[in-house]
């Protein structure tokens, strides 16, 4: 990551705790060494800043490659961890999982979110099996982390986080999610990413929306592609 990824870790993470007073809760269940996947529900653009302040270890998320275009976002986005992709379905989410893979096997922290995109009414909905896939892959154990506040810290639409919302990040017991079966079944795929979900709305309480967090369909494939059962990554 480079001068500045370290500098981020030296100056940005003390001033953010400095200026916001996030509470933290179950920094202990955060394993110090060794890969660890950190699996949290998903409010606002802050949350991949409130989890790498609030936890004991460095930790890497993946960002949209076009927050890496301009030199200054560019240095930003380094400096709290972020690692640039091309976000989408298919064959890039499985590139994306990838670089993640990578990162695990070098024994560092990685943060996803299991639902894909941010919740825009409040709701946790439906996880993703890549999560599960890449800790039923690499055998990293999972910390769901459940964020409270961020989205109120942060609506969406808004240029910068307001200093008058404390949020609070909560880190759960980690997660063996192995006895589900191999990475190669979708049956434990499933399984995994329930137990991963099922865990993360323990800690964040929020209402379960019981779908998938996905954009409108934008024409009649697309509309039949949603209703037909498919595995989402």
């Amino acid at each position: 990551m480079g001068a500045a990824y370290g500098l981020g870790r030296f100056l940005i993470a003390p001033l953010a705790r400095a200026v916001y007073r996030p509470r933290v809760e179950g920094r202990e269940n955060v394993p110090r060494t060794g890969p660890v996947i950190f699996a949290s529900n998903h409010l606002s653009f802050i949350d991949s800043i409130a989890i790498p302040v609030a936890a004991p270890r460095p930790v890497h998320f993946m960002a949209k490659s076009a927050y890496f275009e301009k030199w200054a976002s560019r240095q930003f986005f380094t400096a709290i961890g972020a690692i640039p992709v091309e976000r989408g379905a298919g064959q890039k989410a499985l590139d994306a999982l990838d670089q993640q893979r990578v990162l695990l096997e070098d024994g560092r922290a990685v943060a996803l979110y299991p639902e894909g995109t941010r919740s825009l009414d409040g709701r946790l909905y439906k996880g993703r099996t890549g999560v599960a896939f890449l800790a039923l892959q690499t055998g990293a154990p999972v910390v769901p982390v459940g964020l409270i506040g961020t989205d109120k810290a942060m609506p969406v639409g808004a240029k910068f986080p307001s200093t008058k919302e404390r949020i609070t990040v909560r880190f759960g017991t980690p997660l063996d999610v192995s006895p589900h079966g191999p990475a190669s079944s979708g049956r434990a795929r499933r399984g995994a990413t329930d137990e991963i979900m099922a865990a993360i709305h323990a800690l964040s309480g929020q209402e379960l929306a019981n779908a998938y967090n996905e954009a409108p369909a934008q024409n009649p494939i697309e509309r039949i592609k949603q209703v037909l059962p498919h595995e989402r990554l």
